[in-house]
This record gives C-alpha cells, sequence and structure tokens, in this order.
C-alpha cells in the first residue's frame, strides 16, 4: 500500500527548469512542501520521492493525514 501510494504521488509531479541555475525544479501539488531541485531531471525525481516519503513519516509520526491520491488513502489507526 505505501509503495502504491508514493508511486501515485510520484505520477502527480510537476518538473520545470529553472533557466538561471539550469537546475530542476520537482514538486508535487498534493502534499504541501513536497518539493526538490537537482542538476538533472533524474536527481530531481530520486530527491523528490526521498523528500515525500520522509514526509509521509513526519506525517505519520505526527498523527497528521495524509492526502488521498488516485483513490489511495492513507489513514493513520489507533493501535491499543
Amino acid at each position: 500500500m505505501l509503495l502504491e501510494y508514493v508511486q501515485a504521488a510520484m505520477r502527480h509531479a510537476k518538473y520545470e527548469i529553472i533557466e538561471d541555475d539550469r537546475r530542476y525544479y520537482g514538486e508535487i501539488p498534493e502534499c504541501k512542501g513536497v518539493y526538490a531541485q537537482a542538476p538533472t531531471l533524474e536527481d530531481c525525481r530520486d530527491e523528490l520521492q526521498e523528500v515525500l516519503e520522509e514526509w509521509m513519516l513526519f506525517r505519520i509520526h505526527r498523527n497528521l493525514s495524509l492526502p488521498t491520491i488516485d483513490g489511495i488513502e492513507l489513514s493513520i489507526k489507533d493501535v491499543a
């Protein structure tokens, strides 16, 4: 389920070239604060996925909700 969520979120990623730096910028609009910059598109994608995974872990640790992406909903359940 986690892998499916990450893959779905990465399909929503938007990339652009920062002309001044000739670097790539990527973000996942549904996931506020998930963005990355790198010298190549491939490096940017890798960095963006790493940021996404850390963002997910942080939100889960803080008991914060995650957005539903492509019908995939990750919810935090109380465990006794």
